[in-house]
């Protein structure tokens, strides 16, 4: 144990065990807040995750609690949990943080909002933070190297409080101070993983998966410059770089679901049949709701909400094929 200031972590599921556990790696304690108490006893007395992170040994150094208010004292907090239940958590805490890092990706169905504005709602003293990036739960738990973007809303002076507290050798936060590009990145990218998991699960080839990340990124561009977003910071990690990892891995839980849907199997079952979540299922229709509202063209988030709708997948795929032929880079907004 260091003298370095305890930090906290609110989700155990994989990817709140994984920062858990990077978090540790330099001897600080990390309060680790789940869901389930018994899971808690077993994170605390067995030091593993069986039910989300089973293959990580973890860090005695990481505390767990079912209790909220156990995190109190401390002056950030990372929220972890899956996005639709992310406000509901926060407005439970006992205290607003004084930095508050986002690492749920997602768009808050029964709203519309950003997770950033969903945490501003609960913790309006807080200064939000938004961490996201290419990251497979288990490569970061086990200290194998990564790199994120750290987009500060507080700013120059948020980077330098955080940087301390996020970064290790093998865990490289980049600066950017684009909050609304880092979510918009996060969120878009879990739909279009599940396209490209529907590519694979069809069997329509690799010249096809190519086409629909390319395609997809300019619809990522289109919707993110709408809400202010900077193209540049969707070029960078937390959107290209999400983008191109969870579109060709079955290690993403996106594609996974994408693929089993080509597959045939149906997005009720696989939705109820989860122990993890899937963020994109919930994304696209809301995504593709706000997509009409905006008049913002999104074809491939329209058939991936389809296909989850129940439309069968190769029916969508050949509507998706007949759209006109246009100019690749002035595409209409209609």
């Amino acid at each position: 144990m260091t003298d370095k200031p305890a930090i906290g972590v609110i989700g155990a599921g994989a990817w709140g065990t994984a920062l858990a556990q990077m978090l540790a790696s330099d001897g600080r304690e990390v309060v680790l807040w789940a869901y389930e108490q018994d899971l808690v006893e077993t994170i605390n007395a067995e030091h593993r995750n069986p039910l989300y992170l089973p293959t990580a040994e973890l860090s005695p150094n990481i505390r767990a609690t079912h209790d909220l208010s156990d995190l109190a004292a401390l002056d950030a907090l990372l929220g972890v949990t899956p996005a639709q239940v992310l406000g509901k958590v926060l407005s439970e805490l006992t205290h607003d943080p004084r930095d508050l890092v986002l690492c749920s990706k997602g768009i808050e169905a029964g709203t519309g909002r950003l997770m950033n504005d969903v945490a501003r709602a609960a913790c309006p003293d807080s200064d939000i933070a938004v961490l996201s990036g290419p990251t497979f739960a288990h490569e970061v738990a086990a200290g194998l190297p990564t790199a994120v973007t750290l987009a500060c809303g507080g700013g120059d002076a948020q980077w330098e409080r955080l940087k301390p507290t996020v970064a290790r050798p093998a865990f490289r936060p980049y600066y950017s101070a684009d909050v609304t590009g880092a979510e918009i990145g996060g969120a878009i990218k879990n739909v279009l993983a599940i396209a490209c998991g529907l590519v694979d699960g069809l069997e329509l080839g690799q010249n096809a998966r190519a086409a629909l990340i390319a395609r997809g990124y300019a619809e990522m561009l289109r919707f993110g410059e709408s809400l202010g977003a900077k193209a540049e910071t969707l070029a960078g990690l937390c959107g290209l770089g999400d983008l191109v990892l969870t579109c060709s891995s079955t290690s993403s839980r996106n594609f996974s679901l994408g693929k089993a849907l080509g597959e045939g199997k149906s997005a009720a079952d696989l939705m109820a049949d989860r122990t993890t979540v899937a963020e994109g299922a919930h994304t696209a229709p809301v995504l593709a709701k706000l997509a009409e509202e905006r008049g913002i063209t999104m074809p491939i988030v329209v058939a991936v909400n389809a296909i989850l709708d129940g439309q069968p997948p190769r029916d969508v795929v050949a509507k998706l094929l007949a759209r006109p032929l246009r100019a690749e880079q002035a595409e209409p907004q209609a």
